[in-house]
């Protein structure tokens, strides 16, 4: 029997039932889930197709448990792929062109990132895919289940040794292969171009500039609202269809009446054909949340088999199903018809699993309960999920519970920065694209206007989770290859002045 196995992590908080219908409703809807990011949908790749299509070689690289101590601690093997076929060398200064690696497998997203592969051969440039640390075959203590034991083994998991990470390999690299006089253009989608964005201004001499996509560096603290996720994906459904937008609205009330049914559980486990009951509502009521946030991601204007295979232009697709399930059909009923369109598009699956994790843990969670604390709520007059304020002292008790650890909201912008990002940017930073689509539930929390001249926001109306990234396709709309068009006419400027600084610092 096929299923599909959809990961979701959720850390379950107590909450205190009040009356009214927003209240009642919080406890499907626990404010301090992690923040929806692409790391759970990441695996090996083992598809032949996929190596034919963009070649590598797979190599490995020892790295400081710790780069900011001198202490005496293990090291670790940190994965990378490289690919040199369209490298023209040192001596003619051929860029490097380093993918920040995100919060999963690096396999998986170097065969999602088209866009570094395409554009490769006409700058005669090197492919680098640095794995992030505790991920994929990246695992510090020898194993992911020493790695993940406890607090203290997790305690090296953080941005800033991941970026550590990054500029210790390249500049070793570069070293052995005398290119120290070779540019570095960095890339990252989602967390990964938060990344590439950080690095650039934390290591700038390291890297000429930076291409971050989808990258929601404000989404900390107040510096954007916390509902404004949950908005965009509202949005998202509430434009191709406002009766699909009330359905799902509706909905969660209709789930929570059901679940608190004598044979509640064992209903709704049937009319979502799932392959064990329900034991809670919670399961399920994250698991449509998932589908939502994650068809707002990746509503693409083609069929795309990114996070699942969908058609293309999905969020209408599944307002289709809703709208038009057979009359007399349950409001869940409707519900189940539009979001099989992301959980089962293909019509293989028989029964749909909500959960491969039991534990409920993995490295995005940890990071997300440490350092990546990103607010998020949802507004009861704007929003068509059930209302909730972020509540970080719930969110604080659940890390606490789960991992022995308290978080530190404010380290992020202490870090890297965020507020008053105009002028810091300004004033200390250059040669970053941050491109955004206003499909994307994270185009709230990026820069969405020009900075200067070298700090710059492109924006496309039509664009979801960093689809510029993705390989060029036949289908791309004009919007997308004018977008496109225009990054590369951008790291061609920074690759062009840097070899002209560098021609005139050698001639003096």
């Amino acid at each position: 029997m096929a299923s599909s196995t959809v990961s979701f992590i959720i850390i379950i908080i107590t909450t205190v039932l009040l009356p009214s219908l927003s209240s009642q409703l919080s406890d499907l809807f626990p404010s301090n889930n992690p923040p929806p990011f692409l790391g759970k949908h990441s695996h090996p790749i083992k598809q032949p197709n996929h190596h034919q299509q963009y070649r590598y070689e797979t190599r490995y690289f020892s790295q400081p448990l710790d780069h900011f101590s001198f202490l005496d601690l293990p090291r670790f093997r940190q994965r990378y792929l490289i690919n040199t076929e369209h490298w023209v060398g040192p001596s003619r200064s051929g860029p490097i062109f380093l993918y920040c690696g995100n919060e999963g497998d690096i396999e998986w997203f170097a065969v999602n990132t088209g866009f570094v592969w395409d554009i490769a051969p006409r700058f005669g440039a090197m492919i680098l895919f640095p794995e992030h640390r505790y991920y994929g075959d990246s695992m510090p203590f020898g194993s992911r289940e020493e790695a993940y034991r406890n607090a203290t083994t997790l305690s090296y998991l953080t941005a800033e040794q991941a970026l550590a990470d990054f500029a210790v390999l390249i500049t070793d690299l570069k070293k052995n292969l005398s290119a120290e006089g070779c540019p570095v253009v960095l890339f990252g989608g989602s967390y990964g171009g938060m990344l590439a964005a950080w690095m650039r201004l934390k290591y700038p001499h390291i890297a000429v500039g930076a291409l971050a996509s989808s990258a929601p560096i404000l989404q900390f603290e107040d510096i954007v609202p916390p509902e404004t996720f949950y908005n965009i994906v509202s949005n998202s459904f509430k434009r191709e269809s406002s009766s699909c937008f009330d359905t799902i609205k509706n909905s969660w009330n209709a789930l929570r009446s059901e679940g608190q049914k004598e044979d509640g559980l064992k209903q709704l486990s049937k009319t979502f054909h799932l392959c064990r009951e329900l034991t809670s509502v919670q399961g399920l009521s994250d698991w449509l949340d998932s589908a939502y946030s994650y068809l707002a991601m990746v509503n693409y204007p083609y069929p795309s088999n990114f996070l699942m295979p969908l058609p293309g232009h999905p969020i209408r697709e599944v307002c289709k199903k809703i709208d038009g399930s057979p009359a007399g059909s349950s409001i869940l009923e409707r519900i189940f018809n539009g979001v099989s369109v992301y959980y089962n598009y293909t019509g293989e699956v028989d029964c749909f699993q909500l959960d491969d994790d039991p534990h409920g843990m993995d490295g995005w969670n940890w990071q997300a309960c440490t350092e990546m604390v990103m607010p998020m709520s949802s507004d009861q007059n704007t929003s068509m999920f059930p209302a909730y304020d972020w509540d970080y002292s719930a969110f604080r008790e659940g890390c606490q519970r789960d991992f022995q650890v308290t978080p530190r909201p404010r380290w992020i912008t202490t870090e890297f920065g965020g507020h008053d990002i105009e002028h810091v940017l300004k004033s200390f930073g250059s040669n970053i694209i941050f491109s955004n689509g206003l499909l994307d539930p994270w185009s709230g929390g990026s820069v969405l206007k020009n900075i200067s001249e070298t700090i710059i926001a492109l924006i496309t109306k039509e664009g979801a989770h960093h689809i510029d990234l993705r390989a060029s396709s036949t289908e791309d709309p004009d919007w997308l290859v004018e977008q496109r068009a225009t990054e590369i006419k951008l790291i061609q400027g920074w690759i062009y002045n840097y070899s002209k600084k560098m021609k005139a610092t050698f001639e003096i």
